[in-house]
């Protein structure tokens, strides 16, 4: 119970920081079911659909299906080219990378492919504020 009201203080702190938040729909594909898990519930509080995937063709189908504005992608499943097809396929797309090992320079190397950040895969606080703040920001950026 306690994790859960640390990503509900976090979420509630970003949205009320913009006083509304709209719907925004994410795609989860990550290597570990329960970390996978534990975010699209957290991620539930701020976005109006979160669906966990299994696979890359799966994650493509559902950003398309879904109008995903956000995808958490776990390193470990996709390569950079990977990384790099995702994010030219869906421009619009705001992309937070994980690895257990995310280090400068795999930041830097996931960056430069086209995340929009990247954070440790077994860090959902992270995670859910880094995938808030780039949607929001993008989608500031749009309006």
């Amino acid at each position: 119970m306690r994790v859960r009201l640390q990503f509900s203080r976090a979420v509630t702190t970003v949205l009320t920081r913009g006083n509304t938040m709209p719907s925004f729909n994410a795609v989860v594909l990550l290597s570990d079911p329960r970390v996978a898990q534990s975010l699209v519930a957290s991620m539930g509080h701020a976005f109006h659909s979160v669906r966990s995937v299994r696979s890359l063709s799966e994650l493509r189908s559902n950003i398309a299906k879904n109008r995903a504005e956000v995808v958490v992608l776990d390193m470990e499943l996709a390569s950079l080219s990977d990384l790099e097809r995702l994010s030219a396929e869906f421009p619009g797309v705001s992309i937070v990378c994980t690895h257990r090992l995310a280090d400068e320079t795999m930041w830097t190397t996931a960056l430069g492919a086209g995340a929009a950040d990247i954070c440790p895969s077994d860090d959902t606080k992270s995670i859910l504020m880094a995938a808030i703040r780039t949607v929001t920001a993008t989608r500031g950026a749009v309006a």
